[in-house]
């Protein structure tokens, strides 16, 4: 009787521990399907659409400033006389994926114009944009969006920068993300 009980008592052992497989029958494997999607954007891309131009001007004995906003309105300073004729502050079209955001990187220092026929030159500082420059300040609508940027140009005596035209390049970065 003992030994009929242990051989019970195994068999159900058995049954409850493992011994589940013998008596179940398995299940057929599941599947699903998994979509996939990928969006392609336009470009991101900045292209100059108006040229920094402060015009034309005298310089007087001293020298000065010719300050060119975004908004487009030119001050001097010191003893520069303005001259007839148009200025404007730079443009720059800025196209991407609707409502994405970018950041405006200006130059950091001083940008040299030279003289095209002398070794003359006049420095550009105090840059500025609209939007301003910074992270994220930059948001295209629709797609895009104009940045309009000025700066000041420091000018010295007609001795120091005579008559000719001045000329040079800048970067801006423009940053999307």
């Amino acid at each position: 009787m003992i030994r009929l009980r242990t051989v019970f008592f195994s068999l159900l052992l058995l049954f409850v521990t493992g011994g589940r497989g013998l008596f179940a029958q398995s299940a057929p494997p599941g599947s699903a399907t998994g979509h996939v999607i990928a969006e392609v954007i336009p470009v991101f891309s900045a292209t100059e659409t108006s040229q920094l131009n402060f015009g034309r001007f005298s310089p007087g004995p001293e020298g000065g400033k010719i300050i060119l906003t975004p908004q487009n309105t030119l001050s001097v300073v010191g003893s520069i006389f303005k001259g007839p004729g148009a200025f404007n502050a730079a443009s720059f079209y800025v196209t991407g994926d609707s409502d994405g955001a970018y950041s405006i990187t200006l130059p950091a220092g001083p940008v040299i114009l030279k003289h095209t026929s002398d070794a003359k030159t006049m420095v550009i500082d105090n840059w500025v944009s609209v939007p301003v420059a910074g992270t994220g300040t930059g948001k295209l609508q629709n797609g895009f969006q104009t940045v309009f940027v000025g700066a000041t140009l420091n000018v010295g005596s007609l001795k120091d920068n005579p008559v000719g035209i001045y000329t040079g390049s800048y970067n801006i970065t423009f940053d999307f993300y």
